[in-house]
């Protein structure tokens, strides 16, 4: 019995690094815990129409927990996490190489009525994509991206946390959350910029192990993401409208190492086009299209289960699909796939990992997108 709780108490500390983050200072009411973990991995694939989906994925990446407590009811926090990518030449800048702050924020929290912090934070919108995104490598690659609005991790996000509704309902929980505008300007893209934006999430524990959560958001959308093509050119499909809404639901079962959990999703102009192409009426070869879906509709499944032995096989289904996109273009797939993957881990530091995205995006889709299949394979050290 205590083989198979340290087995399942391993995968929950994997989800995060800072779950097991080290103690590195603790005296007078202030800890601060350092964590990281280093991913060797390899992306393989038979395809040569993407040159990414067959290269070095290795990445490094730390950071660091601290807590103040200030009084008997008030305690500060911050949290800040770095990314290093491995898979770069030693002359490269950190804009080509990948090196990225993942997280920054500070905050303070007030015993039973809740926490507010502030900075380079989770969207509220991920509380939900949460459920699903436990793949050993290729989760959270349907419809949510890091700074597009409050979709995952974005900069100027004010979050309110309240656990236990005050401490008068057990396993209820909410958050309100506001984004401040980011605008596009210097090395800021357009696609990563954003308006003013409001968003809430609420979970319920409905008994041991099984969980709802449900979040939704809404922002402004600035001149340069509303922006339309000319029906001449054709050059671009923006999504139409003032604002960027998402709102998602989802359904989680943990326990005694039976993971299942399924979520689904909808946006508003809020998910950029990446890569697309479309062969319009009288041409003979594609255009390249650019800007916003009209409405994106996004499913996932996951099924997992940790065995005493260390071994968790994992298999999970992504569909997000495009609906009508402008110039004619109308429904598309945008991702399809089924992952089959499996972690074994040694002890709860050290883990080995096989993913295998099954691509199931026709050849000839609509918009030309990547087809290839992809297996990653890594070892990964954490602490």
């Amino acid at each position: 019995m205590k083989k198979r709780t340290l087995a399942i108490l391993t995968a929950a500390l994997t989800i995060t690094s800072a779950a097991q983050a080290a103690e590195i200072y603790n005296k007078d009411s202030n800890k601060l815990d350092f964590y990281g973990k280093i991913k060797a991995m390899r992306y393989l694939s038979d395809a040569d129409t993407n040159a990414s989906n067959n290269a070095d994925k290795s990445y490094t990446r730390i950071g660091f927990k601290g807590q103040t407590q200030i009084n008997d009811q008030l305690t500060g926090y911050g949290q800040w996490e770095y990314n290093f990518s491995l898979s770069n030449s030693e002359g490269s800048s950190d804009a080509q190489s990948g090196n990225k702050t993942r997280l920054g924020f500070a905050g303070l929290k007030l015993k039973d009525f809740g926490s507010i912090d502030y900075g380079r934070n989770y969207g509220v919108i991920y509380d939900v994509e949460a459920f699903t995104d436990m793949m050993p490598e290729f989760g959270g690659t349907g419809y949510t991206r890091t700074d597009t609005y409050m979709l995952t991790r974005g900069n100027g996000m004010l979050t309110y946390r309240n656990n236990d509704f005050f401490g008068l309902v057990d396993g209820l929980k909410f958050a309100l959350q506001y984004q401040g505008k980011n605008e596009g300007s210097g090395s800021r893209a357009t696609n990563v910029s954003n308006g003013d934006g409001y968003g809430a999430s609420l979970s319920y524990k409905i008994i041991d192990g099984l969980t709802i959560n449900g979040a939704v958001s809404s922002a402004n959308r600035l001149n340069a993401n509303s922006a339309t093509s000319t029906s001449s050119q054709k050059l671009a499909a923006y999504g139409s409208g003032e604002k960027a809404e998402a709102w998602a639901t989802g359904l989680k079962y943990d326990n005694n190492g039976v993971y299942l959990a399924g979520t689904y999703a909808e946006t508003r102009n809020t998910n950029p086009l990446s890569g697309a192409s479309y062969t319009f009426a009288g041409n003979k070869s594609p255009t390249a299209i650019s800007g916003y879906v009209n409405k994106v509709q996004n499913t996932e499944l996951v099924a997992q289960y940790q065995f005493d032995s260390g071994l968790r096989p994992s298999l999970a289904y992504v569909q997000t699909k495009a609906k009508d996109i402008e110039n004619g273009i109308g429904d598309a797939d945008l991702v399809k796939f089924v992952d089959i993957g499996a972690t074994y881990y040694f002890n709860k530091n050290m883990s080995t990992f096989v993913d295998y995205k099954v691509n199931l995006l026709n050849k000839n889709n609509k918009l030309n997108l990547n087809t290839d299949d992809i297996v990653a394979v890594g070892l990964m050290y954490q602490f």
